[in-house]
């Protein structure tokens, strides 16, 4: 492939004078942990407010959230956990951790998520949550999932790590009456290098939750009356005052990569045997964590090589997610008494997805419409020379 210069992404994570003032303020309150100073308290407020949700309870991180949120809802052992096939591992290993079986369930072709027909044939009476994951921003189908849920009894529980601002028909997260898990971590849409959040409802499962991440102990306990077990996934103040000045920014930051998606998916979807991601008109906002595309009939070792290309072209591209059962760590515990070839048999979107597909990092999506078109005319140059 001829060789074209390197587009300019901008940097991540992204920081100014408000996140060095926020750990300023963090520092000299005094008090470093939840427990005595503000800034998670505020973060906390702050955040809700922004989704629409009544609670948030701000952790250690994104896998840490789903963990507690789980354990709220009932998982554990002699339960069953419904996840997507096609997400990053965190999903099945927060449910798996707990004792509870993971259930993966095969998604949609076209958005990859989950689809809800294979979920409501997974359900059976040991099912404690079903957990869709909004892939890449873009959420899940929440009416008719909602309905399944109210039809079966089983909660919900929204795996939000990449749809931090996101809506489903003008709803947002926190208004989608269901528990809602977010990530922090680096390379998400707000960070603190690490850290989580959870939204709540309602009052009695986040009064739980906030037992249960601070060792089951009560916020004015003087006496060590732990209540419940728990343990220890209280986020510091250092990362709330971060996560404060990341928040305000997001606005701004969602409506350039949905602007930005639009140019580069078209310009990906005119490029021969190059499939973007699809869409869902009902999502009305999609906070675009991945800008990701498929080549459909490359082989996983021609997927691999054109990632490298990618790479070397000066462009932050990865693989996607492997299928969870295709890792040896989904198998360690609490997994489905059935082979990798038998859920493979049942999930065949998963298994061309995994095989398929690539994704950029929002980064791109925060460039100029140059870099678009020059990110563009790599990947057209790529996949032509494969």
């Amino acid at each position: 492939m001829n060789a074209r210069p390197a587009p300019e992404f901008p940097s991540w994570p992204q920081y100014d004078d408000d996140e060095r003032s926020g750990l300023i303020r963090a520092l000299e309150q005094g008090q470093w942990w939840r427990m005595g100073g503000d800034e998670v308290n505020s973060f906390e407020r702050e955040f809700a407010g922004y989704h629409g949700a009544p609670h948030a309870l701000a952790v250690t991180n994104g896998t840490h959230a789903l963990e507690l949120a789980l354990q709220c809802l009932g998982a554990g052992p002699g339960t069953e956990v419904i996840v997507p096939a096609f997400t990053f591992i965190s999903s099945s290993q927060a449910a798996q951790r707990l004792g509870a079986v993971a259930v993966p369930v095969d998604v949609d072709p076209g958005t990859y998520n989950i689809d809800v027909a294979a979920t409501a044939a997974a359900v059976t009476p040991r099912t404690r949550v079903i957990m869709p994951v909004h892939m890449a921003g873009l959420i899940a189908d929440m009416d008719a999932l909602g309905k399944l849920s109210e039809d079966t009894g089983v909660p919900l529980l929204q795996d939000a790590a990449h749809a931090h601002g996101a809506r489903w028909q003008g709803k947002r997260v926190g208004e989608l009456g269901s528990v809602a898990a977010f990530s922090f971590q680096n390379g998400k849409l707000m960070t603190a290098g690490e850290g989580g959040a959870l939204l709540f409802p309602e009052s009695e499962l986040y009064e739980a939750a906030f037992l249960r991440h601070s060792c089951g102990r009560p916020r004015t306990d003087r006496r060590y009356f732990h209540q419940i077990a728990g343990t220890n996934m209280r986020l510091n103040e250092f990362s709330a005052s971060v996560l404060r000045a990341q928040l305000r920014r997001l606005d701004a930051q969602t409506e350039l990569r949905e602007q930005r998606w639009t140019l580069l998916s078209g310009l990906l979807g005119a490029i021969d045997g190059v499939v973007p991601q699809g869409s869902d008109p009902r999502a009305d906002r999609n906070s675009h964590y991945m800008a990701m595309f498929r080549i459909p009939g490359i082989t996983e070792e021609g997927r691999n090589e054109l990632v490298d290309r990618l790479v070397e072209a000066g462009l932050p591209a990865f693989a996607a997610f492997r299928a969870i059962y295709r890792t040896d760590a989904f198998w360690e515990t609490a997994a489905p008494d059935e082979t990798p070839e038998a859920v493979a048999e049942r999930c065949p979107n998963t298994e061309a997805i995994s095989r398929d597909c690539v994704w950029l990092h929002h980064r791109v999506l925060l460039a100029s419409e140059e870099a678009l078109h020059a990110t563009a005319a790599i990947i057209a140059d790529a996949v032509a020379a494969l």
